[in-house]
Parts: structure tokens; C-alpha cells; sequence
């Protein structure tokens, strides 16, 4: 008589591992359902090529999205994405690379080129004889490319190939991935960046489009190769290897800049929220408020900007603070502390503190109860001013990509008390200094920048 080993499966039957890995192969198959591989490449390359009905789409698709752009419309922006027929020619290079057919790829190189070339030239045109050049919040997001562009690249191309290569379609894939990879927003606004001669705009939009194309025909590439698509011969093994040699290039490219930006973008996201945790947590003194803080990253020597009301804060007590910055990973940062002195602050206050001391002095014989309600009101519009900050660090942000030369910059909304009425207005105070003088131009397209972007008809702006 033997007897079995409990351990090993009973004769005949898999073993766990076996069983499980078996199931795990059946889940991720993407053999079900997968369309005959003659017609995937037919499909594909289709949408290669540009002319007739793709190219109207593709010049209507660039008007709406630069029209969406310009209005800082995000659904108008979306519905050109959706439009558009940049996908074909991307996907067909990273197909033309997967099955080794140098006659594909040359065609989708080529008209990819035509693409871009009609993309550009589009955009440039509306931004030309748009009468609006304010640089709006979805067209500044345009300009600044990271790692993060790439992933989101990377894996939309994944899930676009992978639904394209199924018998039954799943129609709202394609959608979802032209939306996610954003083709079309950064042609058009490297077509603004032609068309207000700002060199910045169009690298930045340019390469973050060079980002999505390659990282969506990689994706393609390892898609068709994993699905054992038939590969043709190279003619020669010099050609093969400056195929190959291209690849990593080109990768090398997206990923390497990119890296480096989204790195910095992690380290100052870090560097603010300790600063939020640090103000809040340690900056709480008797007899004096934080009326603001600034925080500036830079990459070598970032600064933590406080500004004071109340009474002086001792220069121990300063010294207290820079040693407890440690403890929130700030101890690189540089504290300045601004009390009475707020000329280069973000939020200026001077004009609040003038108007109480007139009001003071001016109603000083008044009645108790007059004076009473004076300062009650001023104390709510004080308040008031301080439940609706300006967003100065995203302002300052903004005009620096406007002009690039700004040095300092700071926004408030303001009490002003006129000699004729007794009850104080608003009125937004923009304080800004650059390294050169401006035009009378070139204020005016600052003050309508103010306007649009603050929706405030109510500014006051300095300029040094």
C-alpha cells in the first residue's frame, strides 16, 4: 500500500499554483474576442491618412479648440478633442513599428507632419485676428509638460489600442482617450505661442504634443508585439538597428525633460503644504495676526514670506520659529518676517490701517456711539477683505508667463474713504515692478488682463 503526500495534488489533478495561474490567464486573456489581425492593420491605417473628409475635420476640430482656448471653455475644449483625427497617424507609427513595415511608418510620419504643419498654421491664423490675447487658465496649462503627461499618455494609448483591436468595439474608449491624451490643445496653443511671438508657449506646447504622440505609438508598439502581430523582414540589419536606435531616442527625449519637471512640481507641491501645516500650527501669537504668508519655491534656496499686524514680534521669537521649521521639512527655506513694512508683501495693507487711524482722528469729538459704528463697520469690511483673498500666488504666476520680467507683484482689495461720504468702498489695489519700463501698451494689456482674470472692473494698478 503507498500512501500519497498530502502536499502534492491528488494524481491527476493541477496542482493549486497551476489552477490559479491558469485562472489568472483567463481573466487578462486578450485573446477573446480579438479581431483578425488583417483587419486591425486595415483599420488603422485608414485613419492614416490625411485628406478630404479628415483634413476638414481636422482644420474645423483646431478652430473650435482654439476658440475654447481662447474663451476658457473646457467643454468646448473637450468637444474638439473628441473631434479630432489626430489619433490615426500616431497609432499608425507605433503600428508600423510594431509589425517592422518601414512603408507604414513613412506614411504616417508623413502625414502626421501634415497634420501638425495644417495644425500650427490654423491656429496661428484665428490667434492672429482673435481680438483676444489674455493667456487664460486652460491655455497656460498647455505650456508647462511633465512625467505625468507621459503616463497619462502611455496608458490611454494602451487602452486605446487594446479596444481597437477588438471584434466589438468599445465605443466609449476612443472618446476617453482622446480627451485624456489631449492632442489638439497643445498644437493650438504652440500656434498661440506663433502667433504673440512668445517662444515659451510654443516649446512647452509643442513638446507636451511631442510627449502624447510618442508615448501613444509606444504603447501601440508593445500592444502589437504582445499580441504577436506578423512581423516583416527589415531589409537590411543597419536598418533594423537605426529603427531600434530612433526608438530609444525618442524616448529618451519625452521621458528624461519630463522627469525633471514633474520632480520639481512634486517638490514644490511638498514645500506648500508644509508651509500651509507650519503656519497654521505654529504662527498662532497673542497680540499679533498673520495677516498672509508667501511661500516661493525655488529649486536651491525657497523663502517663507510672513506678514504682521499687531505688536512687533521679538527677534527670540523669530529665531523660535526658523528652529521649529525643521520639523516640517523646512529647514532649507529662508524666514522673513515682514511687520509694519508690507511695500513688497502679496497683501498690502497700509491702506486698510490709514483709513482707521483717519476715521480715528477725524471723528475723535464724535459721540461714543457714532464712533462705535464706524469702527464696526470698517472692522466688517476688514473682515470681509480677509474671507475673500485674492489668489496672488496663482496672479503672480500667470503675469510672470505674461511677462516674463516681473519682479514683484502683489494684489489687494482695499478700503477707500472719500472726504465726501462716510461709508468706505473697495477697490482693488495691483502693485507690480518690473526689470524694465513698460509701454503704455503694454500697462493697458496688463490692467484688461486684471479685469478678465479677476472679473473686478475695480483696479488700481502701479507700475515700476
Amino acid at each position: 500500500m503507498v500512501l500519497e503526500d498530502p502536499s502534492e495534488p491528488p494524481s491527476g489533478r493541477p496542482s493549486l499554483v497551476t489552477r490559479f495561474g491558469s485562472l489568472v490567464r483567463d481573466r487578462f486573456s486578450l485573446e477573446e474576442d480579438k479581431e483578425e489581425e488583417g483587419a486591425i492593420i486595415r483599420s488603422i491605417s485608414r485613419g492614416i491618412e490625411f485628406r478630404g473628409v479628415n483634413l476638414w475635420t481636422l482644420i474645423f476640430a483646431i478652430f473650435i479648440a482654439s476658440i475654447g482656448l481662447n474663451v476658457n471653455s473646457t467643454a468646448v475644449i473637450i468637444g474638439a478633442m473628441l473631434i479630432s483625427p489626430l489619433m490615426g497617424p500616431i497609432m499608425g507609427v507605433g503600428l508600423g513599428i510594431g509589425i517592422n513595415d518601414l512603408t507604414m511608418i513613412q506614411r504616417a510620419l508623413k502625414n502626421l507632419g501634415i497634420a501638425v504643419f495644417i495644425s500650427l498654421l490654423t491656429s496661428t491664423l484665428y490667434f492672429l485676428v482673435s481680438p483676444l490675447h489674455i493667456a487664460q487658465s486652460e491655455l497656460l496649462a498647455r505650456t508647462s509638460p511633465t512625467v505625468w503627461d507621459a503616463f497619462i499618455a502611455f496608458f490611454g494609448g494602451l487602452a486605446g489600442i487594446v479596444a481597437g483591436s477588438r471584434r466589438d468595439k468599445v465605443t466609449n474608449v476612443i472618446p476617453g482617450v482622446a480627451i485624456a491624451t489631449a492632442l489638439m490643445p497643445p498644437l493650438c496653443t504652440a500656434g498661440y505661442g506663433l502667433a504673440t511671438g512668445n517662444l515659451y508657449y510654443f516649446a512647452g506646447a509643442f513638446y507636451l504634443f511631442l510627449i502624447n504622440s510618442v508615448c501613444i505609438s509606444l504603447a501601440t508598439l508593445l500592444i502589437v508585439r504582445f499580441l504577436g502581430y506578423h512581423q516583416k523582414e527589415y531589409p537590411t540589419s543597419e536598418v533594423e538597428s537605426r529603427v531600434r536606435h530612433t526608438i530609444w531616442l525618442a524616448v529618451l527625449i519625452v521621458v528624461v525633460p519630463s522627469s525633471y519637471l514633474g520632480y520639481q512640481i512634486v517638490r514644490k507641491t511638498i514645500f506648500e503644504q508644509a508651509v500651509k501645516r507650519f503656519v497654521t500650527t505654529e504662527c498662532n501669537f497673542q497680540y499679533r495676526q498673520v495677516i498672509n504668508y508667501a511661500a516661493r519655491f525655488n529649486r536651491n534656496h525657497s523663502t517663507l514670506e510672513l506678514s504682521l499686524v499687531g505688536e512687533p514680534l521679538p527677534a527670540d521669537s523669530i529665531n523660535l520659529l526658523r528652529a521649529k521649521m525643521a520639523a516640517y521639512g523646512l529647514q532649507e527655506a529662508n524666514l522673513v518676517v515682514r511687520q509694519g513694512n508690507f511695500k513688497d508683501a502679496e497683501i498690502d495693507v497700509d491702506a486698510i490701517k490709514n483709513t482707521v487711524t483717519d476715521q480715528v482722528i477725524k471723528y475723535s469729538q464724535s459721540s461714543i456711539a457714532r464712533k462705535d459704528q464706524i469702527i464696526d463697520s470698517l472692522r466688517r469690511h476688514i473682515e470681509r477683505a480677509q474671507r475673500t483673498q485674492l489668489p496672488v500666488a496663482d496672479l503672480r504666476n500667470e503675469l510672470k508667463t505674461l511677462m516674463p520680467d516681473v519682479q514683484t507683484f502683489t494684489a489687494t482689495n482695499s478700503l477707500i474713504m472719500s472726504a465726501a461720504s462716510e461709508k468706505p468702498d473697495t477697490v482693488m489695489l495691483v502693485y507690480a515692478r518690473f526689470s524694465r519700463r513698460h509701454t503704455t501698451a503694454e500697462r493697458n494689456r496688463i490692467q484688461r488682463w486684471l479685469q478678465s482674470r479677476t472679473k473686478s472692473k475695480r483696479i488700481k494698478l502701479i507700475v515700476e
